[in-house]
């Protein structure tokens, strides 16, 4: 190389040492094109990462990537983490994702996020149709996932490039740790980099799914020398001596970085690369990092090194007019700054389509600014805020430097720092929320907002820290002249934070003197409604009697008309229908309750009493009601984007509802799909639950008693009671569990407990808690006597109640343990109630039970019918077990199984029925939506249900309505 004028290396710089790591990039994007293809990958390589300390080429290795993916045609996405990221919520997720929208007009956008649109707007930086949205993290983890989805289906393959991954914001890299499994199921390939050491103590989930396989991750290793002796002669010429090379390899201790910008830096200065230039390429290697880079960065002019301190303050990409603003130049300074940045290395112009400049090396940044003045520091922050705000960038990018600024008690910067937390909550990042309020809360507000403020923290720790809730609320409770009706509010969310934390009595006694100290009356019959649910909901309530009369009196006075009254009035229906008052009263409160309309997502109400009402329904033999119920509720949460806690017990209680009517198999789906979401809902135990006990009982009916005590076995669910009232009944599961394995002492030890404490309680229905029933089975064999009087007494409790299930189901089991000839009447009167009911699974086996009695009195032509029917029900619903015992009683009888009639034990809704013939019209789902008054997720979720029960497709939709039964009237 000729050194008289130096020309700078333009060629691409070949990544040297680094032979393994380009191995398992090639074969990775390889896999890819073979999945785009069609062929199955050998092994899932959805995910590659690239890991080691700064400056050892991980950033050149993403080029590679990215180049290589270009080659093979791939659609790319990228983005990059700031040393300042983790404090703005979703940040590197806007990075990855708005290129793809940027290419959209208003409409397409719209069109494209469909019914997301409101629920990721915040999370993805467009501006909300409805600003009320405070969609919960896992409805935006879901949202993202099928956006990411659909771009993928679009554009595949696809190639997501993410640098930097130690500095990114928690929200980005907990949707990553989320979705990234998905990767090896879609044509994708996501290829990260990051510094190991230095990622957040709450980044576990990532490095768990990072480290999951053993090839994974690709740890960067340091140059050898004489891979820095082939960069150093690369640039200066084969020359170069053998002891300067050794050195150039000691001073940068092998960092691709620092090795590359030394070589350069040598080739500007014209040098050979003998010994006696040794101390000048110490000097230029000083100027690479640390005090050397800001001597060499001083040395520009004081108008550059302020430029340059405004850039490392508000973070890449930075608008240059931004960046001259906070510098206080004008726009010739700024553009000089620029280019003398540029030619020291320290500048270059941004990646991406939305321009700007950034530091050519993160080191280069940090350096940057940690040498600037601790107190020049502050103030650019200070002014960086203003600066970001006014140019249009929102609260939440202001906050972030207003978190860099000591507290000084300005109202503005707690307003600018709420407004922040209110963009946070619609982008589904409640702890980004906390953040910013908690440095609120520091400034501090003025009195006379202190409570308010108070109570929006609260909000933003609930779904994260209810612990943390109840004491903010505490807090704010005790601020003086506090409104009423923020008053009211607080004292829910805190009753609501204490039940979550499993402090039931407390929530109860929190709302009674609310209620006893409140003047405005509606907020007194708030308060009062609020005590009886939570009551209502305790284990260990000490006089349900009481609270049951006073409810009673309370709602024969109320006529429905305000939500507060509703309220009542469906806490009436629940406990009613819990006690076993007549299905007609209970019914009739219900409807009262339903009339102005129950809310499942009214953020100041909870959703607990329009759940109950709906499942009232479920225990009155009307689960087409409660099913219609559930159905727009779960809408209604999907909709707001409450895809955590609600939806879980949504999902999982819909399936209860599909159990009680024998649809066996829906129960299992639905009931696992609840599990599935609780379980990445952190703090959803009380989901849980529900989930595993509806489960348990739809295993056992389907005749999978291991499977089940596998699942009370992972979750512990035998050994802990919680205090809450939860449904169905966990001891009484874990019964009818213990039943099913024979070991019916310790069934009927636990069954004798359960019922001591519903009767205390006053809770006689067997609707809601057939504890009689299984105690009865558990003692046949041991004590018929005091069986037989149990199954008496619950034929009475389900009379007075009056659900043909309930009393089929009580003869059913009375006929067991009676014997003698009685029990082939008792049969016949429990077949005759079953079926005039909706239960077809608990008429199966009262079918079979009645048939299986006739034959072994010798009436084999009238067993036949009886089995034959309780078999085909028994197919129907799923229940493998009982269809296995109707033939061998058949078999026994000397019988053989007919083939199977059509007989669906199942009919569409009214308005799966509507739904599904507007689809065959060829309807889109925002017609449908509109025409029925729900949302197109609910649209589509009613079409689900329908192809469920039809089996069969869109396309032979219309054949199978014709000959599928209609609803009942």
């Amino acid at each position: 190389m000729a050194h008289g004028s130096w020309q700078p290396n333009t060629e691409p710089r070949p990544l040297l040492e680094r032979q393994r790591e380009l191995q398992a990039l090639d074969s990775a994007l390889s896999d890819l094109r073979d999945a785009a293809d069609g062929a199955q990958r050998a092994r899932p390589t959805g995910l590659l990462a690239f890991t080691g300390p700064a400056g050892l080429g991980k950033t050149a290795l993403l080029t590679k990537a990215r180049a290589r993916a270009a080659a093979h045609g791939f659609h790319v996405l990228s983005a990059r983490a700031g040393e300042k990221d983790q404090e703005l919520a979703f940040h590197l997720v806007r990075q990855l994702v708005q290129p793809a929208l940027a290419t959209m007009d208003e409409t397409e956008r719209r069109t494209f996020l469909g019914s997301w649109y409101d629920i990721l707007a915040a999370a993805l930086g467009l501006e909300a149709t409805d600003t009320a949205h405070t969609p919960d993290p896992t409805g935006v983890r879901d949202g993202l996932d099928w956006v990411m989805t659909r771009l993928v289906g679009m554009k595949a393959p696809f190639v997501l490039l993410l640098d930097d991954l130690h500095w990114a914001d928690f929200e980005s890299l907990g949707w990553l740790a989320s979705f990234a499994p998905r990767a090896a199921d879609l044509p994708l390939l996501i290829i990260v980099a990051y510094r190991p050491d230095e990622l957040p103590p709450d980044a576990a989930p990532f490095r768990t799914v990072v480290e999951r396989q053993g090839d994974r991750p690709y740890p960067l290793a340091r140059l050898s020398a004489a891979g820095v002796a082939q960069i150093v002669r690369d640039e200066l010429g084969e020359g170069v001596e053998d002891e300067f090379c050794d050195e150039c390899w000691s001073v940068t201790g092998g960092s691709p970085f620092e090795t590359v910008e030394l070589a350069i830096r040598l080739a500007e200065r014209n040098l050979m690369g003998a010994q006696d230039e040794l101390p000048a390429m110490r000097d230029l290697a000083a100027a690479v990092k640390g005090t050397g880079l800001i001597e060499s960065l001083h040395a520009l002019g004081t108008t550059t090194v302020r430029f340059a301190h405004a850039a490392a303050v508000l973070g890449p990409p930075v608008p240059r007019e931004l960046a001259a603003a906070l510098a206080v130049i004008g726009s010739e300074e700024a553009v000089e700054a620029t280019e003398k940045l540029r030619a020291a290395r320290i500048l270059a112009e941004a990646e991406g389509p939305g321009g700007g400049i950034e530091f050519v090396h993160p080191l280069i940044a940090t350096t940057v600014y940690r040498s600037i003045p601790s107190g020049l520091r502050v103030g650019l922050h200070d002014r960086a805020a203003e600066a970001v705000r006014a140019a249009g960038f929102g609260a939440s990018a202001a906050a972030r430097h207003l978190l860099e600024v000591p507290c000084e008690g300005r109202p503005e910067v707690v307003e600018c720092l709420r407004d922040a937390a209110r963009e946070y909550l619609r982008a589904g990042a409640p702890e980004a929320a906390r953040r910013v309020l908690s440095r609120a809360l520091q400034e501090p507000p003025l009195p006379e907002d202190r409570a308010a403020l108070l109570h929006e923290l609260a909000g933003s720790t609930f779904l994260i820290e209810p612990t943390a809730t109840v004491s903010h609320l505490q807090e704010a409770l005790a601020e003086p002249d506090v409104d009423p009706h923020l008053r009211a509010s607080m004292v829910y969310r805190l009753t609501q934070a204490l039940a979550h934390t499993d402090r039931l009595a407390e929530a109860a006694t929190v709302s009674a003197d609310e209620a006893r100290l409140a003047t405005h009356p509606r907020i007194r019959l708030r308060m009062q409604g609020d005590h009886f649910v939570w009551s209502a909901f305790r284990a260990d309530e000490p006089d349900s009697f009481a609270r049951s009369r006073r409810l009673a009196r309370l709602a024969e006075r109320l006529t429905g008309r305000g939500l507060e009254e509703r309220y009542i009035l469906g806490s009436r229906a629940w406990d009613a229908m819990v006690r076993g008052e007549p299905r007609q009263t209970v019914l009739a409160c219900a409807e009262e309750a339903l009339r102005g309309g129950l809310s499942w997502t009214d953020e100041t109400r909870g959703f607990e009493v329009p759940v109950s009402v709906a499942l009232v329904f479920m225990y009155s033999d009307q689960p087409r009601r409660a099913e219609e119920l559930f159905t727009n509720g779960i809408a209604e949460c999907e909709g707001k984007g409450w895809r955590g806690s609600h939806l879980a017990l949504g999902q999982t209680l819909y399936g209860y509802i599909r159990y009680r009517r024998g649809c066996l198999a829906d129960a299992e789906q639905l009931a696992l799909e609840g599990l599935r979401i609780a379980d990445r809902v952190e703090g959803a135990v009380p989901a849980q639950w529900f989930a595993i006990g509806i489960l348990i009982q739809t295993l056992l009916a389907r005749g999978r008693t291991t499977e089940a005590r596998r699942l009370a076995d992972s979750y512990r669910y035998g050994e802990i009671v919680p205090n809450a009232v939860i449904y169905p009944d966990p001891r009484t599961v874990y019964a009818e569990l213990l039943l099913a394995e024979g070991r019916h002492s310790e069934a009927a030890s636990l069954l004798s407990a359960v019922g001591e404490w519903l009767d205390a309680r006053g809770s006689r229905n067997p609707s809601w808690c057939p504890w009689q029933l299984h105690l009865a089975s558990a003692l046949a064999p041991t004590d018929p006597d005091r069986a037989l009087s149990l199954a008496r007494d619950a034929v009475t409790r389900a009379q007075d109640f009056g659900a043909a299930s309930t009393i089929g189901q009580a003869l059913h089991t009375l006929a067991e343990v009676t014997g003698g000839p009685a029990t082939v009447d008792l049969y016949a009167e429990a077949v005759d109630h079953l079926e005039q009911s909706p239960a077809s699974y608990e008429l199966a086996r009262a079918l079979i039970g009645h048939g299986a009695t006739l034959s072994r009195n010798g009436r084999v032509q009238e067993a036949a019918d009886l089995l034959y029917r309780g078999l085909e029900g028994a197919v129907h619903c799923g229940a493998e077990a009982l269809a296995a015992r109707a033939r061998e009683e058949l078999s026994a009888a000397g019988l053989r199984p007919l083939p199977l009639r059509y007989a669906q034990a199942d009919t569409l809704t009214t308005q799966e029925r509507r739904t599904a013939e507007l689809a065959v019209q060829g309807h889109p789902a925002a017609v449908i939506a509109k025409e029925l008054r729900l949302t197109e997720q609910g649209v589509r979720q009613l079409l689900s249900s329908v192809y469920r029960k039809v089996g069969t497709d869109a396309a032979g939709l219309a054949k199978a309505l014709e000959t599928f039964p209609r609803p009942r009237p």
